[in-house]
């Protein structure tokens, strides 16, 4: 008897093994035969340069509280932010902002294709309130916060609030050029921002700001001397975690120019994020008309839980959202229906993935295979009618696409990088590296009680010689024949030089071809010279004039643009620069028009103070300006 019992023991053990071996093979992506991503690769190609050097002094973990003394390694993997646009007014994109944590530096410096035409200088915190010691940068976005035509830097923070950085008009390219200035009433509030978005959310043609908070407000995260923090808390769930600090609408309402700058003022609108969307884990925001009003929706990429989809039904001076979910299928896990993931969302891009005319969404999340196997979400339209109904018009196809699985996700940034009028995807990815796989106690962690898992003492030791994903590449996905994206980036020789975090694209010398800013963690950051095929472009600077005669025309940001090319295919693209997690990209839209070229028909859909107005033109391949508005 007991060497049957034995013997059945053994059969279930080899079936269990069996079947494990299995559910691997049938969890891996299908890889492309060599042949087919040299072919891919072929269109393509990057000069590869490093954007910064090693600091003095640099760091490889930040100061934090003792009570997550032993999480450092955890608490010090956010930071890194790149923003590409024109600061010195000559109409190229091809200057950086850098948040670099090792130093906790905040930079404007030339892109490295360009370099020498000015000293690379620091954005220092001068006449405002600030405590270096508790205080870290976590983002950089450059936007035209004063409607003057003059590039400034918001500035966010985990240890106080936004820092704006206004541009004086005019002057030389360097550090006194720009003036720190508070943009809220109480600079002394303790805010830990990890992400930030600049959009007209109202369509009153002006600027509001959006800041996606991480931990509880008030929390001194980085504060080395503080003890018996109250406010101190971790997420209270793996997959359902709302105890964050309160996500913040600042509406503009008004520019100061008393100052000899324009100072822009504030009324906070946050009271529009009711719910589970003000107190996520939010992580990175993406704006985008879903609907065709020029009002743009907001997706929101939270850290520990579902998203949140929030459909506009703004009116000038007023925003208000309603959220939208998807409609779980019969064949669809729970997690895949949009608004009701469990995932670790941290980037969102829009592209076009079926061609219908409305944007379709993708985005970042853990997706480490023999680890946290959960999948990216690549969110295709299932419809082009009105939204107001509560439902989310998407289905998740990321596993047809070839995009469930890439490693630890961070931003993501679609662009047509070859020109042939689909857009390719480059992702972020990687958490922390060092010298011992905490991926054994990252495991045990993903399994506690969500009663205890917000007190920093229950967590397992994440300290400074910590690896969890520490060693992945960078992937480069492109359309294969199929329709399915494939991962080329080993050919491309993109090999980041530790975690990603950010990703900036612009054409910075205008030669019709995207490149790429990629802001590294705890390491230099790699700027990415597009160097492959050239084809025929049409790349659109779409601006409103000034408020006055002395002022610049602004980037036209919520401007909609549908390209009809010679043989009447289309393209179309909305101008959201700063969407994702911390990568800016330059406020400009590249189009490539394919082997045809020819002129392109350009129609452009864009709000102001006075409504909603389109208009159509008739283009030649280049770059071309196009002021909107009254004589447009």
């Amino acid at each position: 008897m007991r060497m049957r019992e034995s013997g059945r023991m053994a059969l279930v053990a080899v079936l269990a093994a069996a079947l494990c071996v299995a559910a691997g093979w049938f969890t891996r992506l299908p890889a492309a035969p060599a042949a087919d991503t040299t072919t891919l690769a072929a269109r393509f190609g990057f000069e590869i340069r490093d954007v910064n050097g090693d600091p003095a002094g640099a760091r490889t973990q930040r100061t934090v509280q003792p009570a997550l003394r032993h999480i450092q390694g955890w608490i010090s993997a956010v930071g890194a932010a790149a923003g590409l646009a024109d600061m010195d007014g000559d109409g190229l994109p091809a200057e950086a902002c850098l948040v670099d944590p090792r130093d906790d530096s905040v930079t404007i410096r030339p892109t490295p294709d360009r370099a020498g035409r000015f000293p690379v200088f620091a954005l220092l915190p001068a006449g405002v309130a600030y405590d270096a010691t508790t205080t870290a940068p976590m983002g950089c976005v450059p936007a035209d916060l004063n409607e003057d035509g003059w590039t400034d830097v918001l500035v966010h923070f985990w240890g106080r609030t936004p820092i704006a950085y206004l541009r004086l008009p005019g002057a030389p390219l360097r550090a006194d050029a720009f003036r720190a200035t508070d943009i809220v009433p109480n600079p002394t509030e303790i805010w830990n921002s990890t992400t930030a978005n600049v959009v007209d959310l109202d369509g009153d043609g002006r600027l509001d700001v959006f800041i996606g908070n991480y931990f509880p407000d008030g929390a001194r995260v980085l504060d080395g001397a503080a003890r018996d923090d109250p406010h101190m808390r971790m997420q209270d769930s793996m997959s359902k975690a709302t105890n964050a600090g309160t996500n913040r609408i600042l509406r503009l309402t008004g520019v100061d120019r008393a100052a000899g700058v324009g100072v822009p003022r504030y009324t906070d609108a946050s009271a529009a994020l009711k719910g589970a969307p003000s107190t996520s884990w939010t992580l990175a925001t993406g704006a985008q008309d879903l609907d065709g009003d020029a009002l743009p929706e907001l997706y929101l990429a939270n850290d520990f839980g579902p998203d949140q989809l929030l459909h506009n039904r703004s009116a000038p001076g007023r925003i208000a959202f309603d959220e939208l979910r998807g409609v779980r299928e019969a064949d669809m896990p729970k997690s895949k229906a949009l608004g009701d993931d469990s995932f670790k969302s941290m980037g969102v891009a829009y592209t076009e993935l079926n061609a219908d005319g409305r944007p379709d969404i993708v985005v970042s999340n853990i997706t480490v295979e023999r680890g946290l196997e959960e999948s990216n979400f690549a969110f295709v339209s299932t419809g082009t009618g009105p939204l107001g109904d509560g439902r989310a018009p998407y289905r998740d196809d990321s596993e047809p696409l070839g995009l469930p699985r890439s490693g630890w996700g961070w931003d993501v940034k679609a662009a047509d990088f070859d020109g042939d009028g689909t857009d390719e995807l480059i992702q972020a990815v990687g958490f922390v590296r060092g010298r011992i796989n905490r991926w054994a106690n990252l495991q045990e962690l993903a399994m506690a009680n969500d009663d205890v898992l917000r007190f920093p003492a229950a967590w397992p030791n994440f300290d400074a010689d910590t690896d969890i994903s520490g060693r992945e590449r960078d992937p480069f996905f492109v359309r294969d024949a199929d329709g399915r994206f494939v991962d080329i980036a080993a050919k491309l020789g993109i090999a980041n030089h530790g975690p990603s975090r950010g990703i900036a694209i612009a054409d910075v010398d205008h030669d019709g071809r995207p490149d790429v800013l990629l802001a590294n963690q705890w390491a230099r950051s790699q700027f990415l010279h597009n160097t492959g095929t050239r084809s025929a472009y049409l790349g659109l600077r779409l601006l409103l004039p000034g408020a006055s005669p002395a002022d610049r025309p602004r980037p036209a940001i919520g401007a909609s643009v549908t390209v009809t090319r010679a043989d009447g295919t289309e393209s179309r693209a909305q101008l959201y620069p700063a969407n994702g997690h911390t990568g800016v990209n330059s406020p400009e839209l590249l189009f490539g028009l394919g082997a045809g070229g020819g002129a392109a028909t350009v129609t452009v859909t864009w709000r102001d103070a006075a409504g909603r107005h389109t208009l159509t033109r008739t283009l030649p391949p280049g770059w071309h300006d196009l002021t909107l508005g009254a004589g447009a």
